[in-house]
């Protein structure tokens, strides 16, 4: 490549770089990240009568006996919820519940599904 070309390269990559850095990233939006919910997560972690009539959702069963009462077993209700928590268990899945691949859950739908999760936080 030649020096001019090398230069003008470099320029465009810099500028791309400079203007990237100063660009304020994309507020999450809690309404897309219920639709997000709903699509991936209420099948277990919903509110309702789960597979073959059970009194609640798979995931609500599990955490109703893990917390006995000390937190709520739905997680939309929840105050607690950390960002970091939720992607992680997103992302790696948890005992039975299945990691999420970027191709079902975007980083931007994460985002959202976090807003969402945590919209009560205190």
């Amino acid at each position: 490549m030649s020096n001019s070309k090398h230069s003008l390269a470099k320029a465009i990559v810099l500028g791309v770089a400079a203007l990237s850095a100063g660009a304020p990233a994309l507020a999450a939006d809690a309404g897309h990240g219920h639709a997000v919910f709903l699509k991936w997560c209420a099948p277990c972690h919903g509110p309702g009568i789960g597979n073959n009539g059970a009194p609640a959702q798979p995931a609500v069963v599990a955490l109703q006996a893990k917390y006995n009462g000390s937190l709520p077993a739905l997680i939309e209700e929840r105050t607690d919820m950390q960002p970091a928590f939720i992607r992680t268990i997103v992302r790696n899945g948890i005992t039975i519940m299945p990691f999420s691949r970027k191709t079902e859950i975007s980083d931007r739908d994460l985002d959202d599904l976090v807003a969402w999760l945590t919209r009560n936080n205190k």
